[in-house]
């Protein structure tokens, strides 16, 4: 893991990026980002090149939102925020150098804590280890475009920021056009991230198949974004389950796929303990964005404002669209 201090007021180019170890995110079988370039072997999405421009400078300290703090972390002056690495962009990623990260995630956790007049000590980790330490008290908050569901709700409080969701992708020969009923993947092999609320959804909807007296598709779990877009490459996989963002940027950015199309809307948000008296400032600090417009302009930075929120809410019920 690597640990990084993000100070209020840094220069243009440190505040709108962190430093950090470089480190590959891996569990479950995950592979090795390769580093290859657009066009080449699948997984060069992460080394892509990103946008660095700084779209939050100026932002100071709100009252109204800081005063919502609980007094010992306002004491304090600084908050462990567990960052997930290793998605596509506009997910956090490292840039060329390997050990700078940039993202859209990264952007609001800067901008928030700004707002908040705190102190961001963040941690990368795993993905699937992000929300059980937050459970465990390890991390103040986490963040890796993590959606909203009900089932997460239960044990984890949400302050949401965008809105993303689920959607499929494949190679741009396959005969598949749409998936709008999970009945469709029958009999074939879809690849996705260990942990998420993709891998949740497919293995919840297995018995489709077998009621539609059909052969069960198979579920094929990864740590890491370029093993699974290898796995899709190389014929392991048939399609792939991820976030509507992430994967339109991968397409984009790799010959030889297609998006497919978005399947289920969800909420994004900052992941906290259940329960955490944390969710009131964070809210306050999200709304302020959207007001002073450094909300529009990260969204504009990194091409989703299609997953713009009118406004953030403590842990909304799951979004049915």
């Amino acid at each position: 893991m690597s640990t990084s201090t993000l100070p209020r007021h840094r220069s243009l180019v440190t505040f709108a990026l962190i430093t950090a170890t470089a480190l590959t995110v891996t569990s479950c079988g995950a592979g090795e980002s390769t580093g290859k370039e657009p066009g080449g072997r699948a997984g060069a999405v992460q080394n892509a090149a990103l946008p660095t421009q700084d779209v939050v400078s100026g932002l100071e300290e709100v009252p109204a939102a800081s005063a919502l703090l609980p007094e010992a972390v306002r004491e304090r002056g600084s908050l462990t925020l567990a960052l997930s690495v290793g998605g596509n962009p506009p997910g956090s990623s490292y840039l060329k150098d390997g050990k700078t990260l940039a993202g859209q995630d990264v952007d609001f956790a800067h901008a928030v804590a700004e707002v908040l007049g705190i102190e961001l000590q963040r941690e990368v980790a795993s993905f699937e280890a992000i929300l059980p330490a937050l459970g465990s008290g390890k991390y103040d908050i986490g963040t890796g475009n993590f959606g909203v569901t009900d089932e997460r709700r239960k044990t984890i409080d949400f302050v949401t920021y965008v809105n993303d969701g689920q959607g499929f992708a494949t190679r741009a020969d396959s005969t598949l056009a749409k998936v709008t009923d999970l009945v469709q993947l029958c009999g074939r092999k879809v690849a996705t991230g260990a942990g998420t609320t993709f891998e949740a959804t497919l293995q919840d909807g297995k018995q489709l198949c077998e009621d539609a007296g059909k052969e069960p598709y198979e579920v094929q779990t990864y740590g890491d974004q370029s093993a699974i877009w290898s796995a899709l490459q190389q014929g392991r996989a048939e399609v792939v389950m991820s976030t509507i963002n992430g994967l339109r940027y991968a397409v984009a950015q790799q010959k030889g796929f297609k998006f497919l199309n978005e399947y289920h809307r969800l909420d994004v948000g900052f992941a906290f303990k259940k329960g955490t008296p944390l969710a009131p400032a964070f809210r306050a600090a999200v709304n302020e964005l959207i007001e002073n417009g450094a909300y529009d302009r990260i969204l504009a930075k990194w091409g989703t404002t299609g997953s713009a929120l009118k406004s953030s809410e403590i842990s909304p019920p799951e979004a049915k669209r």
